[in-house]
């Protein structure tokens, strides 16, 4: 009776959080930390889409997993280590797809990527925005961070729900969107 109503009781227990968890609570504190005011740390010609997740990525780790940084948290074009990555590199190598669907959509959780390509005359531009979403969703709808690329702009926020109806149609994160590549997580956080 005793181990029945042990086993009772750990399954009704909630789950422990997943080890990132504080590593996702910081990179959503340094990310919307930059939308008030950028930091001094953020060096000026890295401040970009990529810039601002590898900043806030590598801030978070500072704080709650320095041991980690002793190696790059990246991949290069060749899949090596790397302390730079561009976005297009850091989709291709760092980060894994988790669909394009609502399905995903759902799914998304603190330092996931909203990601596009957009096709120019110079080739194709890459754009990256960063998920900040309570832990329980009830609370709050999910919102993306992202640096324009502009160089001088300032990092911008918005609700992810609003992206689906308010943004210019390139910049729907929606199936029907071909510029929409899908979103992704940090590789590191899938296992």
């Amino acid at each position: 009776m005793h181990s029945l109503l042990l086993v009772l009781l750990l399954q009704a227990a909630p789950a422990s959080p997943p080890p990132e968890s504080p590593l996702r609570r910081e990179v959503a504190r340094l990310a919307l930390a930059q939308v008030r005011q950028m930091d001094p740390d953020w060096q000026p010609e890295q401040r970009d889409c990529a810039g601002l997740v590898r900043f806030v990525f590598r801030g978070a780790y500072r704080v709650w997993r320095p041991e980690r940084l002793a190696t790059p948290l990246w991949r290069g074009t060749r899949g090596e280590p790397s302390h730079f990555a561009d976005a297009e590199t850091l989709l291709a190598h760092s980060f894994a797809p988790l669909g394009r669907d609502e399905a995903a959509r759902e799914s998304l959780r603190t330092g996931d990527l909203v990601a596009f390509r957009q096709e120019r005359d110079a080739g194709p531009l890459f754009h990256l925005m960063l998920v900040v979403r309570p832990e329980d969703k009830a609370h709050a709808p999910a919102r993306v961070v992202y640096h324009p690329g502009e160089k001088g702009a300032a990092v911008r926020t918005g609700l992810l729900p609003s992206l689906l109806t308010e943004a210019p149609l390139e910049w729907r994160p929606v199936p029907q969107n071909t510029a929409f590549l899908g979103f992704f997580r940090f590789k590191e956080w899938t296992r």
